[in-house]
C-alpha cells in the first residue's frame, strides 16, 4: 500500500515539476524562449505530449501492473486539477471575467460540462496513434512513391497559451483541442494523398460522397464516377501523376494550381488583359 501511494505522489510531483519547467523556460532569456518555442511545435511538442500523457501510462503498469495504470491515470488527473487551481489563483482577474467554462456551465450545468469534457479525454489514445502513423507510416511513402512531404511543425503546434485571458481550466482544454486539431488535420491531408493516389474512384453511395467531400475534395474534383471503367481509372492516374520525380499530391492540392500558373502561356502582345 505504501509503495503504491509513494508511486502516486512521486508521479504527481514529477508531472507538476514538468509543468513548472514549461512555465519557467520563457522567463530564462532568449535561450529559454527558444527552448520553450521548440516545445510548442513538433517534434518538441511530441516530447511534451509523450511526457504528460503516454509515459505515465507506461510507468504505471511497469511499477504496479493494472493498479499502477489506474494510479497513473489518477496522478494525471490530480496534476491537471492542481495545476489548474494554481494557474487560476495566479490569474484572479481573468478568472473573475468572462470565460468559456462559465457560459457552458450556465447553458448545460456544471456536471454535464465537466463530464462531457472528460469523456473527450478518453479519445486521446486515438490521436497518439494518428500521430504515430504520421511519424512512422507516412515518411516511407514519401520515399517510395513520392507523396509530398510536410513540415509537421506547421500543423502540430500549440499557441492558445498566448491568447489573453485564457487561463486554468479553459486554457488546458483549449491546448488539448489545439494539439488534436493539428494532428487530425495533418492526418487528413496525408490521407487525401493516399486515397487519390491509389483509389481515385467515387463511391456508389452518393450520401457518402457528399459527406466525405468535405475532407476529401477530390471526390468532386477528379475521381472517376462509380459507374466508370477501369480503363478510365487508369487513364486518370496516368493523367494526374505525370512524373515520378514530382511530389504526387492530391488533385486539388494548391501546388497543382501554382504549377498550372507557372506553365500557362503568357498573354500575347497587345492583349487587353
Amino acid at each position: 500500500m505504501f509503495t503504491n501511494l509513494l508511486f502516486f505522489f512521486s508521479l504527481t510531483l514529477w508531472l507538476l515539476a514538468g509543468t513548472g519547467v514549461l512555465h519557467l523556460l520563457p522567463r530564462l532569456g532568449t535561450g529559454g524562449r527558444k527552448i520553450s518555442d521548440f516545445f510548442c511545435h513538433a517534434p518538441g511538442l511530441d516530447v511534451v505530449v509523450f511526457y504528460f500523457t503516454v509515459l505515465p501510462l507506461i510507468l504505471g503498469p511497469v511499477v504496479a501492473g493494472w493498479l499502477g495504470l489506474l494510479l497513473a491515470v489518477l496522478s494525471q488527473l490530480a496534476t491537471l486539477l492542481i495545476w489548474q487551481a494554481i494557474h487560476e489563483a495566479c490569474h484572479r482577474d481573468a478568472v473573475q471575467g468572462p470565460r468559456i467554462i462559465k457560459v457552458i456551465n450556465k447553458k448545460f450545468g456544471a456536471w454535464r460540462n465537466y463530464t462531457a469534457l472528460y469523456v473527450t479525454a478518453l479519445v486521446t489514445p486515438v490521436f497518439w496513434f494518428v500521430r504515430m502513423g504520421e511519424l512512422i507510416v507516412y515518411p516511407p511513402l514519401v520515399w517510395l512513391v513520392h507523396l509530398p512531404p510536410y513540415k509537421t511543425a506547421d500543423w502540430i503546434n500549440v499557441s492558445r497559451q498566448k491568447f489573453s485571458g485564457l487561463v486554468g481550466h479553459d486554457l488546458i482544454w483549449c491546448l488539448y483541442c489545439d494539439w488534436m486539431t493539428g494532428v487530425w488535420s495533418l492526418g487528413t491531408e496525408m490521407l487525401r494523398n493516399v486515397e487519390s493516389f491509389w483509389c481515385p474512384i467515387r463511391f456508389f453511395c452518393e450520401k457518402k460522397c457528399e459527406n466525405c467531400s468535405i475532407d476529401f475534395p477530390d471526390v468532386n474534383n477528379g475521381w472517376v464516377p462509380a459507374t466508370a471503367t477501369m480503363t478510365e481509372v487508369a487513364e486518370t492516374v496516368e493523367k494526374m501523376y505525370t512524373g515520378p520525380e514530382k511530389p504526387q499530391t492530391w488533385f486539388g492540392h494548391p501546388s497543382r494550381k501554382e504549377e498550372k500558373k507557372l506553365t500557362a502561356k503568357p498573354d500575347s502582345i497587345g492583349s487587353d488583359h
